[in-house]
C-alpha cells in the first residue's frame, strides 16, 4: 500500500476511474450506441476508454441483463449496437443516486480538510 502512495499516484486514479466506468458506459447507452461511437462519446466528455477494457465490460453487462444488442447494417460494415434493458435503466437511476450522494460525502469530507 505504501508503493500506491509514493509515486503510485497514476494507479491510485486509475482504479477511481474504473470505479465510475460502469456508470458512465450505462449514462451512454440510453439510446443505441456501437462499440466504436460509446468510445468516442465518453472521450468528448473527457472519459477515455481503452477497447480492451470497453468491450470486455459491455459484454459483461450483456450477460447481466442490463444491455441488450443487435447487429445492424448501416452505411458500412455490421455493427454490434447496445442498449439499456429495463434493468440497466434501473440500475442506471440507482447508481446515479449513489453516485450523486457519495460525491457530496467526498466534496464535504475535501472541504473539511481545507
Amino acid at each position: 500500500m505504501v508503493d500506491d502512495l509514493d509515486g503510485g499516484s497514476g494507479k491510485l486514479e486509475l482504479d477511481l476511474r474504473r470505479g465510475v466506468l460502469v456508470l458512465a458506459v450505462l449514462s451512454q447507452l440510453r439510446r443505441a450506441e456501437y462499440g466504436y461511437s460509446l468510445r468516442q462519446a465518453l472521450a468528448a466528455s473527457g472519459m477515455p476508454i481503452e477497447e480492451g477494457t470497453l468491450y470486455p465490460l459491455l459484454r459483461r453487462l450483456e450477460s447481466q441483463g442490463l444491455l441488450a444488442s443487435e447487429w445492424r447494417i448501416e452505411d458500412g460494415p455490421p455493427r454490434r449496437y447496445y442498449t439499456l434493458r429495463p434493468e440497466g435503466l434501473s440500475t442506471l437511476s440507482t447508481l446515479t443516486a449513489s453516485w450523486r450522494a457519495l460525491t457530496g460525502v467526498v466534496e464535504q469530507l475535501l472541504e473539511d480538510d481545507q
